[in-house]
Order: C-alpha cells, then sequence, then structure tokens
C-alpha cells in the first residue's frame, strides 16, 4: 500500500504535519482507494492555508478522483465559499480554455416577464421557431398555440442563452431568438436578468461562518 501520509495529515488538517511531509518531497498527487489527492480533500475541508500550501507545492487544480470532480467541484458541492471563489480564479488563470468549457456547461434557467417588458426593447419582434401544436390556457380545446395572438399581458420566459419562448421549456415555442450585444444588455440592466453562478447558488458551510466569526471578533 502506498504511503498516504500526506492524505491523511491533511485530513486531520494538521498543518505542521503538512508542511513537514512537504519539505520531505511527499507526492502532493499522491492518490487514496477513491483517487483523491491531497488537493481533493483540503478542497472539501475549507483549509484555505492547506490549500495554498499544496498548490504552491505543484498541486493540479484539475486533477480529478475516480468520481470525476475537480478540487473546485468539491469545495462546491461541501459549501466552501472560500475555497471555491480561490480555485474558480486559479482554473480561469491556469487553464481559460478548460475553465471556459466547464462555466459553459450551462445550467438550465429561466425567469418569466410579461411580454410587454420585452416589447420595450427597440429591436424586438416575435416569431414561433420550434412552435407546439398544443392548447394554451384561456383558449378552446378548438384553438392551439399556432393560432395565439400575443398579447401584452402573456408571460413568456427567458432562458439561460437569452432565447424568450412562450413555453418554460427551453428550446420550445420560441419567439425571439436574435441574440445581440444590445439585447444582452437591455436583458441585464433593464430587466435585471442574470444566470445565477455557482456562488450565487452555494449554501455556505457553517464551519466556514464559524471560522469568518472567529476572525472577524480576534
Amino acid at each position: 500500500m502506498s504511503d498516504l501520509k500526506l492524505i491523511e495529515a491533511v485530513k486531520a488538517e494538521d498543518i505542521a504535519a503538512v508542511k513537514e511531509l512537504l519539505e520531505s518531497n511527499a507526492d502532493v498527487h499522491q492518490q487514496d482507494e477513491q483517487g483523491w489527492t491531497p488537493l481533493n480533500y483540503a478542497s472539501g475541508k475549507g483549509n484555505l492555508e492547506i490549500v495554498k500550501l499544496l498548490l504552491e507545492n505543484g498541486a493540479d487544480v484539475f486533477k480529478v478522483g475516480r468520481d470525476q470532480r475537480t478540487p473546485y467541484m468539491i469545495a462546491l458541492a461541501a459549501g466552501r465559499v472560500e475555497i471555491v471563489k480561490y480555485l474558480r480564479d486559479l482554473e480561469r488563470k491556469g487553464d481559460p480554455e478548460q475553465a471556459k468549457k466547464r462555466s459553459q456547461r450551462e445550467k438550465k434557467y429561466c425567469k418569466a416577464y410579461y411580454l410587454k417588458d420585452l416589447r420595450v426593447f427597440p429591436g424586438w419582434s416575435e416569431s414561433r421557431i420550434n412552435w407546439k401544436e398544443k392548447n394554451v390556457d384561456n383558449q378552446s380545446d378548438d384553438d392551439n398555440v399556432s393560432e395565439h395572438e400575443f398579447t401584452d399581458d402573456d408571460v413568456v420566459f427567458i432562458h439561460q442563452d437569452h432565447t424568450a419562448t412562450r413555453s418554460m421549456y427551453y428550446g420550445e415555442d420560441i419567439i425571439y431568438n436574435e441574440i445581440t450585444p444590445e439585447y444582452i444588455d437591455f436583458l441585464e440592466n433593464t430587466l435585471d436578468f442574470k444566470v445565477p453562478d455557482d456562488l450565487d447558488l452555494i449554501v455556505p458551510n457553517n464551519d466556514d461562518q464559524e471560522k469568518t466569526r472567529a476572525i472577524q471578533s480576534s
């Protein structure tokens, strides 16, 4: 069995032992039966000092274990806000293309607006793309969606790629897909539309909150 002393020291959050082992040239990329490295564990533990020590000694911020999760993903799942911010910045600096690919795996997201709010945009127009033949509220069974006349009070949905749809389901009943910088600016600054990122959705770990309060009161 390989020597996993560094992993054990990280799991125990024994900073002195971690420093000593690193100075003794311990393998910073050693992996346990799960394929997790010391950095994986440090990220989950939320110990920024140990995370920095490992990275300063060559730890790979993109290395994954058997679960295919990077240290960033582990910190995110554990609610380690400070670690998430730190590793996100390092990912962007170290390998912008890989970080970009991860960020582009967009979450499905939509937000509802009245159509009158979107009609304020100067370049607004309405189409019927990938339109589904189905009944909608306030129409008889003989009426179908393709015959529906849009009104200011119709509720429409803006999705993560900024397309607007009559359906809440992404890619269905598209009424607008002319995505321009001006349109995006209108959505963000006039309608306050923003796709939440990981940090908007993270649930902070209570241990992190206690550490922050301890630092602030010291």
